[in-house]
């Protein structure tokens, strides 16, 4: 064996930072030379592993007086780290079932080195921001994620749950009213809501001012709900999370199948097939996501049968209804997604084929909707 080789493993990773724990407690020469041994080799071998064990090194080496090493890990985790306004920072974490694959135990754990060893005020608050904004998603999966995620936002960085001084919030002349709500927000998360009636409702207050003078992060959301025929709703993808449909008509040619992009012009007649297409953008990982495409009175479902699909890089539970195709998605990652789905035209006339909406069950304020057309049906 060549001691200088790679000998570290994960349990010899755990214990150097489950040691390191207690400096006080004396160790005997027999020990002690091992754990030098193996101290030195974490040293050497770091980049070996992934984010999990580099963060237990890097503390590991902290509390051992070992600057230099920790110095290097936290610049090569600053360098590797993705950073943005609105999510903070963060890593391309692994995702898996093993005890280092797991998204927010690897993040609170970095958490603890930049409070620790770098003591990095800004960043540790940039990994709380990306914390909460994960949660707004997506949920921690088990009793230890949540545990994990709680101890870190509650011990590192600013107090998040102080309410002073609370969200000055201006909208129109509705500032008593709004001033009520706040103070009966709820302790510690300082959830709150107010409404007003349509009666109540005037142009003016379509300018809302929020101004936040604590240190904490704050988000919310405005919503406007009136009736529109269904015609004149236009698309809307000013979100994290978007949508866009087209429909294509497909034909049958010497060389195969060709899809033509049908669009209001479009003649159909009865007997014709129609592919949609249906295109989802997000830019973060979301889970419970609700897809709910319309269709025309005029086209029927060739599949009617409810079951679990999975296209082009998604798995989702599609479900017919009588004037729309639902479809229930567990888990979203960021990217884009594109899949397809027939319908086959039954009557002729002039129809309406709705809007599609696709919406976070989690946080509803994400959701993004597509506008309809009209599809004109002659005879054959």
């Amino acid at each position: 064996t060549d001691w200088k080789d790679n000998q570290l493993s994960s349990i010899v990773i755990h214990y150097l930072y489950a040691r390191s724990f207690f400096p006080e407690r004396p160790t005997d020469a027999t020990t002690l030379k091992a754990s030098q041994y193996f101290s030195d080799q974490a040293a050497a071998h770091w980049r070996s592993f992934g984010l999990y064990e580099q963060a237990m090194i890097g503390l590991a080496m902290h509390r051992n007086q070992r600057s230099d090493i920790a110095g290097a890990i936290l610049r090569s985790l600053t360098d590797r780290a993705i950073v943005s306004d609105e999510m903070g920072m963060y890593w391309p974490y692994q995702r898996g079932f093993w005890w280092n694959q797991l998204p927010i135990e690897t993040h609170t754990l970095m958490m603890s080195l930049f409070a620790e060893a770098a003591n990095n005020q800004q960043a540790v608050e940039e990994l709380k921001l990306w914390l909460l904004k994960n949660k707004q998603t997506t949920n921690w999966k088990t009793t230890k994620a949540t545990a994990a995620a709680v101890y870190a936002l509650l011990s590192y960085g600013d107090n998040w749950l102080s309410a002073e001084p609370a969200l000055h919030i201006t909208m129109d002349k509705q500032a008593t009213q709004i001033r009520d709500a706040q103070q009966q927000a709820q302790a510690g998360s300082g959830y709150f809501q107010t409404s007003w009636s349509g009666q109540e409702i005037n142009q003016a207050m379509a300018t809302v001012k929020v101004r936040n003078a604590g240190k904490g992060v704050a988000w919310g959301g405005l919503y406007w709900q009136y009736f529109e025929d269904m015609d004149k709703i236009t698309a809307f993808a000013e979100s994290p999370l978007r949508i866009q449909k087209r429909l294509f008509k497909e034909v049958l040619t010497d060389t195969g199948p060709e899809l033509i992009s049908i669009d209001q012009q479009t003649a159909l007649s009865p007997g014709d097939k129609i592919i949609v297409r249906i295109e989802i953008r997000t830019d973060r990982d979301m889970e419970y996501v609700h897809l709910k495409d319309m269709r025309a009175s005029g086209l029927e479902p060739l599949q009617t049968i409810s079951a679990y699909q999975w296209q082009g890089g998604l798995g989702y539970y599609e479900s017919t209804s009588d004037v729309a195709v639902n479809f229930f998605i567990d888990y979203l990652r960021k990217g884009t997604y594109v899949f397809e789905y027939p319908l086959r035209v039954v009557h002729q006339g002039n129809f309406s084929n709705g809007i599609s909406t696709i919406q976070s069950m989690y946080a509803p304020e994400f959701s993004s909707h597509s506008a309809g057309i009209r599809l004109r049906v002659d005879e054959k």
